[in-house]
């Protein structure tokens, strides 16, 4: 059992090497992506701070208007006094306290739509300063990778050119190694034709009587006799 838990917990672990080498070789796309995903929430949050201002503009004009209604209800409760009629001074203070329940209500709301946009524009406002950093660091790694490629790649082909440099001057010294022997060949060549020549030529004038032969046995024999 404990076996098997090892197996499995080096099988997790070779899953999880394999992911990160994927998520390292995706590294810059994946970095694009995210900020691509930031940008497009940010974009979503103006909209909802667009929305939450227009929501916050209507309750304002809302409270606005209501205001007016309660200022005029209050002059026509007041004539009604001045007439003595109690009765619709009564009716239209109802309406009054219907107008500033709805006041208080949309006055209310007004308020909270305020705060809500004031948290909405800080917290936009640091998004945005957020993404900005971000693409610029994002700018900066890139030129980075295309840096540390080019010098990668100027390494490699530097490294391949000595290479091919190497195997060039080793033929090279073949060449010459051939080219000194196949001299030295014509050379001998040319002094054992030189040598033949001249024996050739030694014979003719021997056998024409021109040129002394070789010493013979007799004709030391018979010199050694004269002088005895």
């Amino acid at each position: 059992m404990n076996i098997w838990a090892k197996m499995m917990t080096a099988l997790r672990g070779g899953v999880n090497e394999a992911g990160e080498a994927i998520v390292d070789s995706q590294a810059l796309r994946i970095l694009d992506q995210e900020v691509r995903d930031a940008s497009e929430e940010l974009r979503k949050s103006k909209e909802g701070l667009v929305s939450i201002i227009a929501r916050q503009k209507l309750a304002e004009e809302k409270v606005s208007k209501l205001k007016l209604s309660v200022e005029e209800y209050e002059g026509y409760a007041l004539k009604a006094l001045e007439k003595g009629d109690e009765t619709l001074a009564h009716e239209v203070a109802e309406k009054i306290a219907d107008l500033e329940n709805q006041l208080a209500t949309e006055q209310e709301a007004a308020n909270g739509y305020a705060q809500s946009a004031e948290k909405l524009k800080s917290a936009v406002k640091q998004a945005e300063a957020n993404i900005k950093r971000l693409k610029q660091q994002v700018d900066t790694v890139k030129a980075t990778d295309s840096v540390q490629r080019a010098q990668k790649a100027v390494a490699e082909r530097h490294a391949g050119s000595n290479s091919k440099l190497r195997t060039a001057m080793d033929s090279l010294e073949r060449i010459k190694e051939k080219q000194a022997l196949e001299s030295a060949k014509m050379e001998a060549a040319s002094e054992v034709a030189v040598e033949t020549s001249s024996q050739n030529l030694q014979d003719k004038l021997e056998q024409a009587g021109i040129a002394p032969g070789a010493k013979q046995a007799d004709d030391i024999l018979a010199r050694l006799k004269k002088k005895s």
